[in-house]
């Protein structure tokens, strides 16, 4: 992606360092097919997030005593720069609808986190909180997505948090609050419906970004497309359960599958018109 002179946004909390509470086990290097599961069904906060007995302790700052590595600094730098232009492109697409933005906050964090949905670990990959309009990082996250998945690239990483941002466009729509409260009203082969719905929209509106912030700063290059299409081939349902386990078990899907997750964010990635993006109203067999 060409970011170069690109502002960086301020809406960063940055809890690194030991700011959100205990180190759990081995890290989201041991998990990470977990953990990208579970960050892919992150349209609901509940779903994603690990009670812990013990207390936590938040912080706003980083820890003294922690000292990120140049990658991490780049990669924060970097996150920050993605998140500036999601507020841009946003804004604008709000205004347009007659509506004014509200800007999310980014917290970074390592190990693990207080949120607003309540205590989680890095295992669980990145997560959008609707309680506190928060979107939840711990970089190291980009690290292994490349190195188990193979899933690399900055347009690959641009992805992850322009749909985490999407979550957050659903929250303000209230499409997510009601889609949310639909899958608390109905059984567990619907309510995995609904949040597959959730997530290929979201998906659609990292799309919608991308689309416009490359109108904006002309900052898509070549072979960017191909790294988010190829991010979103390798975090389907059906891929993932055949790497995790060797097969796949549908009625379990909560995300979509590969092609339908490429699908839906070549949409969004084509058109940049939001309204092409009802996930909704078609019939599943359709999405």
């Amino acid at each position: 992606m060409n970011l170069n002179g690109r502002r960086e946004s301020s809406n960063i909390s940055d809890r690194r360092g030991g700011g959100g509470g205990k180190k759990i086990g081995a890290g989201i290097g041991a998990v990470i097919i977990a953990a990208i599961i579970a960050w892919i069904s992150g349209g609901n906060p509940l779903e994603v997030l690990m009670s812990n007995a013990g207390s936590f302790t938040s912080t706003q700052q980083t820890s003294e005593n922690y000292t990120p590595t140049e990658e991490e600094e780049e990669l924060a730098r970097f996150s920050r720069q993605i998140l500036a232009g999601t507020e841009d492109v946003w804004t604008k697409l709000f205004a347009e609808m007659g509506k004014e933005y509200e800007a999310p906050t980014l917290v970074l964090f390592t190990d693990a986190v207080q949120s607003g949905c309540g205590n989680a670990t890095a295992s669980v990959g990145p997560f959008y909180c609707s309680a506190d309009q928060s979107l939840y990082i711990d970089l190291s996250f980009f690290r292994d997505m490349r190195k188990t998945l193979g899933a690399d690239g900055d347009f690959a990483y641009a992805y992850v948090i322009a749909h985490e941002v999407g979550h957050h466009v659903q929250h303000l729509l209230g499409t997510l609050d009601n889609a949310h409260a639909a899958m608390n009203r109905t059984n567990e082969t619907e309510a995995n419906n609904i949040s597959v719905r959730i997530e290929l929209q979201a998906d659609f509106l990292a799309g919608v970004w991308a689309h416009h912030d490359n109108k904006m700063f002309n900052s898509i290059e070549d072979g960017d497309i191909e790294e988010a299409l190829d991010a979103s081939m390798k975090i389907g349902d059906d891929y993932l359960q055949k790497k995790a386990r060797g097969y796949s078990v549908p009625d379990s899907f909560t995300h979509g599958t590969s092609e339908q997750r490429s699908r839906w964010l070549k949409r969004g990635l084509s058109t940049g018109d939001i309204s092409r993006g009802d996930t909704f109203s078609i019939p599943y067999s359709s999405l």
